[in-house]
């Protein structure tokens, strides 16, 4: 008998199945958000790195569903919170939460829980790639918002500092995470 985790062909296995399996799951994304996370490539000009965090955050919600896709950000954000390194920068607790990355953590458990649930088993490409989209653009504006807070500027330059260096990198990412869902929703 094979104890080996396998991505099901449909979100649904994953939340009928047996709550250890489930638990596991969560905590898998919550990882993969960790070590995506790692992968950074800092920018000069912002205090937002460009990771790959946001691959993974849509990716839970497409394989878990949403309710299990936002358990798996919610997570994540909380073993940064407790103080876990987990998040792109040094440092990690409350204060790395309160800072100019904030607003976009803030918003995976949102985003998880949008490509989860916005995508029907049978979704074609372009009903996918929009809820993802969608899912990513919560993250930005939840990111700019904060951004702007934090960094006391306006949102025009909250949005040239958390957005507009990130729109290439996402859809990459929401053209990824398409092609996944499709595979596996099938």
């Amino acid at each position: 008998m094979s104890h080996a985790i396998s991505i099901p062909r449909s979100s649904a296995r994953i939340t009928r199945a047996r709550p250890v399996t489930r638990v596991a799951a969560i905590a898998a994304f919550a990882l993969l958000t960790a070590i995506g996370a790692k992968i950074a490539l800092p920018l000069p000009f912002t205090p937002v790195p460009i990771t790959l965090q946001t691959l993974f955050v849509l990716l839970a919600g497409v394989v878990l569903g949403g309710r299990d896709g936002a358990a798996s950000q919610i997570a994540y954000v909380a073993m940064g919170t407790a103080g876990l390194p987990v998040f792109a920068g040094p440092g990690a607790g409350l204060p790395y939460l309160l800072g100019p990355t904030g607003g976009f953590l803030l918003a995976f458990p949102v985003a998880a829980w949008i490509a989860g649930s916005g995508i029907p088993p049978r979704a074609g490409a372009w009903r996918a790639a929009t809820v993802l989209a969608l899912a990513t653009l919560v993250v930005l504006a939840a990111g700019a918002i904060w951004l702007a807070r934090v960094l006391g500027v306006g949102i025009e330059q909250a949005i040239a500092l958390g957005v507009l260096p990130f729109l290439p990198g996402g859809a990459l990412k929401v053209a990824a995470a398409t092609a996944i869902a499709l595979s596996i929703r099938r």
